[in-house]
C-alpha cells in the first residue's frame, strides 16, 4: 500500500477514507484532512508554485508512504513507531474531540516524518536547497486552517469554548501546532543531516518518544482542559461518516 506518485497518494487515502466510511471509523478523520493538503500540494506541483517541481513530487510521495507505511503495520501486527501508534490507539477513545484525532495525526506525521522525508530528498548539502520549497508548504497549509477550522466549527458548535481554557484558542490548537510541528521538523531534519546510519536511527528514536509524548498530551492535556473537553463534546457530531464528508470536501 505505498504510492509511486502523488495520483497514487490520492487514491490510496481514497481507500482509506472509503473503507472508514464504510467502517464508520475515525480512522478516517485524519486522512480526509490530508487529502485536501495533498490536492492543494498537487495544484502547486501542477502550477510551478516550487522551486523544484519534480524534487516535491517525491517529496511529497515519499512523506505520504510514511503514513501509509505506519498504518499498515500498526493494522497487520500493532506494531509502529510510538508516535504513530499513539495516535492510532487513540481511535478507540469515544471521548476524543475531532480536533484532537486530527492532532495527533499531525503530531506524528509532521513531528517525525517529516524531518526524516527531508534529509531521504535532500542530504548533505542539498538540504538547505530545500528550504524554500520547505517553506512553501507552510503557506498552503496556513490557506487551509480556515478551511478545517470552518468544518470544526460546524460539526462542534462549543469548540470556541476552548477560547477560554488556558489562555489558548482553537485557532491556536490548530494553526500553532502546525507551524510548530514543521519548525521543529526542520531541526530534526537539520540534525539527522549527514550523521552515520548508526547514529541517525538513534537520533529517529530520541524524536519518537519526545512526539509520543507531545501526543499523549493531546489525547489527555489535563484536567482543566479535559473539562472543557467533556462539555464541548456533549454538541459534538457522532456521526463519523458526515464527519469523514465533510473534512473531504474542502478542496474541489
Amino acid at each position: 500500500m505505498l504510492a509511486k506518485n502523488t495520483d497514487e497518494v490520492v487514491q490510496i487515502l481514497d481507500t482509506i477514507i472509503a473503507k472508514a466510511i464504510k467502517d464508520r471509523n475515525p480512522i478516517g478523520f485524519f486522512p480526509a484532512m490530508y487529502r485536501q493538503v495533498t490536492l492543494k500540494v498537487k495544484v502547486g506541483i501542477k502550477n510551478n508554485f516550487f522551486d523544484d517541481a519534480a524534487r516535491m513530487e517525491q517529496f511529497t510521495t515519499l512523506f505520504a508512504n510514511r503514513y501509509f507505511a505506519a498504518l499498515d503495520e500498526f493494522q497487520k501486527t500493532g506494531k509502529t513507531t510510538r508516535s504513530w501508534k499513539v495516535a492510532f490507539e487513540a481511535l478507540s477513545k469515544s471521548e476524543l474531540l475531532i480536533a484532537q484525532h486530527l492532532l495527533l495525526g499531525i503530531n506524528a506525521h509532521i513531528n517525525l516524518d517529516l524531518g526524516i522525508v527531508a534529509v531521504q530528498i535532500s542530504p548533505g548539502n542539498k538540504l538547505a536547497t530545500l528550504k524554500n520549497d520547505f517553506d512553501k508548504i507552510n503557506k498552503i497549509l496556513g490557506d487551509l486552517v480556515d478551511d478545517v477550522e470552518a468544518v470544526i466549527g460546524k460539526l462542534s458548535p462549543l469548540f470556541n469554548i476552548l477560547d477560554q481554557v488556558g489562555g489558548r484558542t482553537d485557532e491556536a490548537l490548530i494553526n500553532f501546532s502546525i507551524k510548530k510541528a514543521r519548525q521543529d521538523a526542520w531541526i530534526h531534519a537539520q540534525l539527522l543531516n549527514n550523521q552515520s546510519e548508526p547514529f541517525k536511527e538513534m537520533m529517529i528514536n530520541v524524536i519518537d518518544s519526545k512526539v509520543a509524548f507531545l501526543g499523549q498530551i493531546v489525547v489527555n492535556p489535563g484536567r482543566t482542559v479535559n473539562k472543557a473537553i467533556d462539555l464541548i463534546k456533549k454538541t459534538e457530531n457522532k456521526d463519523v461518516p458526515t464527519i469523514i464528508n465533510s473534512l473531504n470536501a474542502i478542496v474541489k
